[in-house]
């Protein structure tokens, strides 16, 4: 008896260390427990904080950003106004130039509390008061309407060393809040690591803990006494764990999802900060490559009009001499067509617009194209039997169309197959770049060529940007698209991936018109009849342009009359009831050329009026030359001649039949 109570005895005291020990393992893995919780608390909070500068610093690097956008935008605006000396650009420039002033104090206030960006900031605005009394010279210049002294202020401006120490200071600002973005961002990721590391100890210990709940169960198996309360404590226990390791599990995908949510938010604001860039940068191209083609235009207008009226007035034209002229006349045809297509990517190229079934068009094209082309590479077509009309410039689209062939060739080197698609689609609001929701006919030229990198392709309609070998491309045919798309109302979307071809699709408007209408029916071009002497009103504001014309007009024999203006032209109708013809400018200061004709055809409705343009401007004077008499410079003299003669001839006829 006594060695089985001493057995008993021994067993029950070993039975108790053991239950003991079992204790103490759950006390401090209870206790390891509420340590971690607590890391995990001081880690989220830590995650927190870095997200939230990460926030803040991505706002310091947007408005910077807008600032300096808006600072090359006022300062473009301030160009064309000290060119054009027209009012809207003026108010542009002063738009533009309060912007950059919000944005600035904006900046100010984010970066108070930051002792590094604090100074640059402060150095920023300095800069920009300084800017801003720079440019004030050549503002009030051109709201003068001082022309020459506006652009020699505007340049000499442009040369100033405060236009760099700018750029450099908000380069600097940029940078330092790159790489403060960069370290927060790594201090982030260690955050979200650490926090997934204390989520796996939790789960690592509700383990334990189970193990520590089933060696108690096994325990107290041996006594009915120790087994009851034993296995209510394992109950407990396996109850408390199975709530730790839920809420851990919990916890864990509340944290994953909040990383998969942070990664697509930096993901769609990276891309929309290109987008925005994109858009902005195409924008100023455009502007800048209108207001410099415009320009250029009447530069050429004066050079084949001074070219002309040399050749016509040679006493002894010599064959070298003729020869010479011929050439520089074709040089300046050529600067011509270049021009239209810097304003076609400008959307300032006046169209003619008419309902279009572009399945009938590239049929009738089909022909050109094949014998373009080439034999090596062949075409085929998959045009929708019900297609919708659209309503652009059929020549336009023509030429749209034979670009993106000869650039599907060219990106066929061993010949291949090019494929032509129309198909209508409905579109949301935003689904394709910008357009509206609504009915649009979508043509896809498509090829198995080399394809395009990702950086070709970003920079594929910025004007002169080409991949092929030096005089084998301007670079112009796909921002001449571009541009021409998008003053039709549509858009244009590349896809591309190297190896695999190109895909271009066109996204046009669908023409809603009850009946179909064509802008001007064909006509036999007519015969140049002799002048009689009219006495036609040259209104332009370019004295050279104006000059140029006016010789032009009396070596044809007619009888000009130049005026610098709208309001100079009406009091000189007003004095001279002899005038038959107007030929005015579209874009002028003051009032526009359709504004004036509408005026004069008001009072005098037997005057004839054409059209002088190689830039539209705003949108509502390409729509307002819709049916008019329209001469595009630069002009030759036999294409002035068939121009005053078809306006002259049909005023007549309009004369008769009244």
């Amino acid at each position: 008896m006594t060695g089985d109570r001493t057995g008993y005895e021994y067993g029950g005291l070993a039975a108790g260390w053991r239950r003991g020990l079992a204790w103490i393992a759950a006390t401090l893995a209870v206790a390891l427990l509420i340590a971690i919780i607590a890391l995990v608390g001081v880690t989220n909070q830590k995650r927190d904080a870095a997200l939230s500068r990460q926030r803040h610093s991505y706002e310091v690097l947007i408005v910077i950003r807008d600032f300096d956008a808006a600072m090359a935008r006022a300062e473009a605006a301030l160009a064309r106004f000290a060119i054009s000396g027209e009012d809207d650009n003026g108010r542009a420039y002063f738009q533009q130039w309060s912007l950059a002033g919000q944005r600035l104090t904006t900046l100010t206030n984010l970066t108070m509390a930051d002792p590094i960006q604090r100074p640059l900031v402060a150095r920023t605005r300095a800069l920009y008061a300084l800017r801003g009394r720079e440019l004030a010279g050549p503002a009030r210049s051109a709201a003068a309407g001082e022309g020459w002294s506006a652009l020699t202020l505007f340049d000499r401006t442009g040369k100033a060393n405060s236009l760099k120490q700018v750029s450099q200071v908000v380069e600097t600002i940029s940078i330092n809040e790159r790489r403060m973005l960069t370290d927060l961002s790594a201090n982030a990721a260690r955050s979200v690591k650490l926090s997934n590391l204390m989520a796996g100890l939790l789960s690592v210990l509700g383990i334990l803990l189970v193990l520590i709940g089933l060696m108690l169960a096994r325990l107290a198996l041996r006594a009915m006494r120790a087994r009851r309360e034993a296995g209510r404590r394992a109950d407990v226990e396996a109850d408390r764990a199975g709530t730790l390791e839920r809420a851990v599990a919990e916890r864990t995908r509340e944290l994953q999802d909040a990383n998969e949510r942070l990664h697509a938010e930096a993901l769609t604001r990276a891309s929309t900060e290109a987008q925005l860039h994109q858009a902005q940068k195409m924008d100023a191209i455009g502007q800048l490559t209108g207001g410099i083609a415009h320009d250029f235009n009447n530069m050429l207008a004066i050079i084949v009009g001074g070219l002309e009226l040399a050749k016509r007035r040679l006493p002894y034209p010599t064959p070298d001499v003729v020869h010479h002229l011929n050439h520089a006349l074709d040089g300046a045809g050529r600067a011509a067509a270049l021009t239209k297509r810097l304003l076609a990517f400008a959307r300032a190229e006046p169209l003619r617009p008419e309902d279009v079934d572009a399945g009938d068009l590239v049929r009738d094209m089909l022909e050109l194209l094949d014998r373009t082309l080439g034999e090596r590479v062949q075409i085929q077509t998959s045009i929708r039997a019900d297609g919708w009309l659209i309503w652009c410039d059929p020549h336009q689209l023509e030429n749209t169309l034979l670009n993106l062939a000869l650039n599907a060739r060219d990106a066929s080197r061993d010949g291949g197959n090019v494929l032509i698609v129309t198909d209508n689609v409905r579109l949301k609001m935003a689904e394709v770049g910008d357009l509206a929701a609504g009915d649009y006919l979508r043509i896809d030229v498509r090829d198995d060529g080399c394809g395009m990198e990702k950086a070709v392709l970003e920079r594929a309609f910025e004007p002169f940007f080409t991949t092929k070998a030096v005089g084998k491309g301007t670079g112009l045919g796909l921002s001449q698209i571009f541009g021409f798309v998008r003053q039709s109302s549509g858009e244009v979307v590349i896809l591309s991936e190297p190896g695999e071809g190109t895909c271009v699709s066109l996204f046009l408007p669908r023409y809603t018109g009850k009946t179909r209408r064509n802008a001007v029916p064909a006509t036999t071009t007519p015969n140049v009849r002799e002048a009689k002497g009219e006495t036609i009103l040259v209104v332009e504001d370019d004295p050279r342009v104006r000059m140029s014309t006016v010789d032009a007009l009396e070596e044809l024999g007619y009888c000009p009359l130049p005026c610098a203006s709208g309001l100079e032209a009406l009091a000189a109708l007003a004095e001279r009831a002899d005038v038959s013809l107007v030929i005015s400018d579209v874009v002028m200061p003051g009032m526009s050329g359709p504004e004036l004709v509408d005026r004069i055809r008001a009072e005098r409705s037997e005057i004839a009026c054409i059209f002088v343009t190689g830039y539209v401007g705003d949108s509502d004077n390409g729509d307002r030359l819709r049916g008019q008499d329209v001469l595009r410079k630069p002009f030759t003299m036999a294409g002035l001649a068939r121009a005053v003669a078809t306006a002259l001839d049909g005023c007549r006829n309009a004369e008769r039949a009244a």
